[in-house]
């Protein structure tokens, strides 16, 4: 089982550390500055939070010593806009080649220092040096699907969700919100929407099975089989068996079966879990109760899990990097919009709070 945890918040990085008296925070990094996204690289223990700034952009920083001390590392940025080129959405909303967001981390799934970056605008950037420099991805960018993406809780779209196939590091799906799911299968060079089987309710009816439109909050990819992979998708979640060519809704009884957060055991593809909450506009947990559902069949049922979270006044929204599991399966955290923090030791089956006084949490990752 993993010992520390990175937590990315609206004011700073946070690691927490497992010792003889439980878990405590260890560092408090940054503290006051705004980071969305944190990433732990395994390859060579080096830990990569994304830190959103208004004013001055938004900035990469690399940690070597487990979350002790940070330094800066280059950003995306897109390249000049050509001259008398317009972007704009299906809604006519102009978009700017400018890096509004970084919205997802992942590494290259090869044994280098290569990192994908997703942002918003939906931009896609690769780093082949560990975020010192990066470069868009323009066969993604010069899809003429692009342009019928559009914006969904946030005014314009965006790649949030990397999946590197741990089989084949060129095999490259990604997220788009709203636009989608696409994959490359010559490291980017080329690609193709795969989000057959999704459906958008918030469309027309003749529009609601249209791929390149759907809004899939998150996706995760099974490690251990990973032609399976999981979405928790605006309308619901849904299943693709098949290295995302063909989707499968999910239809058993929840709470609700919109949320953000997805995670999907490391050894068990039929195992994974998500965080339910009332849709659209409200965003907070049903019936202002914070439970964790779990699919232990492959999602055709789904357990509630609530033992020791909060089952009344609860108003936490969970985002879609704010949930992880580890290489053991077992332990699982999860943070929300509320500042609190929550670990199971059992897969779900119960849960211990960790912090209620956090900032408003947008990433957690296990070291």
């Amino acid at each position: 089982m993993s010992d520390r945890i990175h937590v990315a918040t609206r004011k700073g990085v946070f690691t927490l550390a497992r010792g003889a008296g439980g878990w405590a925070i260890e560092h408090a990094s940054m503290v006051g500055r705004h980071f969305t996204v944190v990433l732990s690289d395994a390859r060579k223990g080096v830990t990569f939070a994304a830190e959103h700034h208004e004013h001055y952009g938004d900035k990469v920083h690399r940690s070597t010593d487990g979350g002790a001390s940070w330094e800066e590392v280059g950003a995306p940025a897109f390249p000049e806009q050509p001259e008398g080129v317009t972007e704009k959405d299906s809604f006519g909303r102009e978009w700017a080649w400018k890096v509004k967001l970084i919205w997802a981390l992942e590494t290259s799934g090869k044994d280098d220092d290569g990192l994908w970056c997703g942002t918003i605008p939906g931009g896609l950037f690769y780093s082949g040096d560990g975020g010192a420099t990066w470069e868009l991805n323009r066969s993604l960018w010069d899809q003429e699907g692009r342009k019928v993406w559009f914006g969904g809780g946030a005014d314009l779209p965006g790649v949030h969700s990397v999946c590197v196939d741990p089989r084949d590091a060129n095999v490259v799906r990604v997220g788009v919100s709203c636009g989608g799911v696409w994959q490359t299968d010559d490291g980017g060079e080329t690609w193709a929407c795969r989000a057959d089987g999704m459906r958008a309710e918030y469309m027309p009816p003749e529009q609601a099975h249209d791929p390149g439109i759907q809004d899939p909050h998150h996706i995760e990819q099974s490690p251990s089989h990973p032609d399976v992979l999981w979405c928790q998708h605006h309308n619901g979640i849904f299943k693709s068996e098949d290295g995302s060519a063909s989707w499968t809704e999910v239809t058993a009884d929840a709470p609700s079966r919109f949320g953000f957060g997805v995670a999907v055991h490391p050894t068990n593809p039929d195992i994974a879990w998500f965080v339910p909450a009332v849709k659209d506009e409200l965003r907070v947990p049903v019936d202002g109760k914070l439970v964790v559902t779990r699919t232990s069949d492959g999602g055709k049922t789904l357990d509630v899990l609530r033992e020791g979270l909060p089952q009344e006044h609860a108003y936490d929204l969970v985002f879609r990097h704010a949930l992880d599991v580890d290489a053991s399966g077992d332990r699982l955290v999860f943070g929300s919009t509320t500042g609190g923090l929550w670990i199971s030791e059992d897969g779900g089956d119960s849960w211990s709070t960790l912090s209620v006084s956090l900032p408003p949490v947008y990433g957690v990752r296990f070291a």
